[in-house]
């Protein structure tokens, strides 16, 4: 058997996977046996030829994301993320309903999300301050950026700094812009990822890792704008709210769903104003559009 290499996966493309080996790009294919291979695995592989491979397994993960993907099953997204960042901005309007279900996943898929709030520039900003201090009372870390103006995209560069992050966040919040200020060369890194692997144009849907000139790896997923809830059950999503997680056991009843429920410690702590209403409202109404009884 030829020697095995450790390398990372940095795209899916059409022909096979890209897998960064010592700083050298390797078009590769996979085992039938394998799991799904996602952008951000770590893996080992054989080399077949000139820029050609056989990734023969994946390493221990330390995190996957994943996302409903057809009859009720889950698709990873990406691998061994230290931090998913939740990207939103006052235009289009700042839909808080959206940005709790991005983080009642992660608390679930036990990835650290941060939040990061773009488009600063706009005077509207000042309407959402008081839900924003809500997220950072709850230890949600927010960077405050404007793309247009460059404001605040050092310190983020700071927090990317040594760690492999994503964006996610509904369309029109400025992912891209972002990812190309980050980035400065993506366009460059791109053509060269497509050119290296004979695969021609590189789909701007697929997930690609980049290293960031801070240091630091980005996962670039133009294509994951919304993570559906169809795999969490009425009592993950109650868990995914960080607030009513020390609140969980002390509801009267074992089934409780946090709706009218007697002796429910979450609801009655909304209306004393220990949790913020709001919160407790947009989980009413996901849990409604979960279809749950």
């Amino acid at each position: 058997m030829s020697a095995l290499f450790e390398g990372q996966v940095i795209a899916h493309l059409g022909q096979g996977i890209a897998v960064e080996v010592n700083g050298k790009i390797i078009l590769c294919q996979t085992l039938r046996k394998l799991d799904t291979v996602a952008v951000g695995d770590n893996v080992t592989c054989s080399l077949m030829g000139d820029d050609q491979g056989r990734i023969e397994a994946i390493l221990p993960r330390r995190s996957l994301l994943l996302r409903p993907s057809r009859n009720g099953k889950t698709r990873p997204v990406a691998a061994n993320i230290d931090f998913i960042y939740v990207v939103f901005a006052v235009e289009p309007i700042c839909d808080f309903l959206l940005l709790d279900q991005y983080l009642a996943i992660c608390e679930n898929q036990t990835i650290a999300a941060k939040l990061i709030l773009n488009k600063t520039d706009l005077n509207a900003v000042a309407a959402i301050t008081d839900e924003l201090e809500i997220y950072q009372a709850l230890g949600y870390d927010l960077h405050a950026v404007s793309v247009n103006a460059l404001n605040g995209l050092d310190n983020l560069q700071d927090a990317l700094r040594g760690h492999v992050s994503i964006f996610v966040g509904q369309s029109g919040v400025g992912k891209s812009s972002l990812t190309n200020a980050l980035i400065p060369d993506k366009a460059i890194k791109t053509n060269t990822l497509s050119a290296t692997t004979k695969h021609g144009r590189h789909t701007t849907t697929a997930a690609t890792l980049y290293h960031l000139p801070e240091g630091g790896d980005l996962i670039d997923s133009p294509g994951v704008a919304i993570f559906g809830l169809a795999d969490l059950s009425a009592n993950q999503l109650a868990h995914g709210y960080r607030e009513f997680q020390p609140l969980l056991e002390r509801c009267r009843f074992n089934n409780c769903r946090h709706v009218k429920d007697a002796g429910c410690a979450v609801r009655e702590a909304a209306e004393n104003g220990d949790i913020a209403m709001s919160r407790y409202q947009r989980f009413l109404k996901l849990r409604e559009k979960m279809a749950v009884t």
